[in-house]
C-alpha cells in the first residue's frame, strides 16, 4: 500500500474528519471508499447505457433519445432548484 499526501484546505480536512467520525471510520478509509465507489464518467455512461437498454427491452420499447434528453433536462432542473421547490 502506498502512502500519498493530499493537500486540502483546513475546512475540507475538518469536513473529512466529521464525515469519517459520523461513519465510525478513519479519514483514510473514507477517502479510499469515495475513490472506489464514486463512478468515473465512463462508468456512469456504461451504467446509463445498460439501464436504457433494459428499459427499452422490458418496460418501454418506444423510448426515444429525445425522451431521455428531456428527462435528463428535467432532472437537472430539479437538482438546480429551478423546479419542484416548495411553495
Amino acid at each position: 500500500m502506498a502512502d500519498t499526501t493530499i493537500k486540502v484546505t483546513d475546512d475540507v480536512r475538518d469536513r473529512l474528519r466529521i464525515l469519517a467520525d459520523e461513519r465510525g471510520t478513519s479519514v483514510r478509509s473514507l477517502v479510499e471508499r469515495l475513490a472506489t465507489e464514486l463512478p468515473t464518467d465512463t462508468e456512469r455512461a456504461e451504467r446509463t447505457a445498460r439501464g436504457l437498454a433494459y428499459i427499452r427491452a422490458n418496460l418501454c420499447p418506444d423510448l426515444t433519445d429525445d425522451d431521455v434528453r428531456r428527462a435528463q433536462e428535467w432532472r437537472a432542473d430539479i437538482v438546480a432548484g429551478r423546479i419542484g421547490g416548495r411553495r
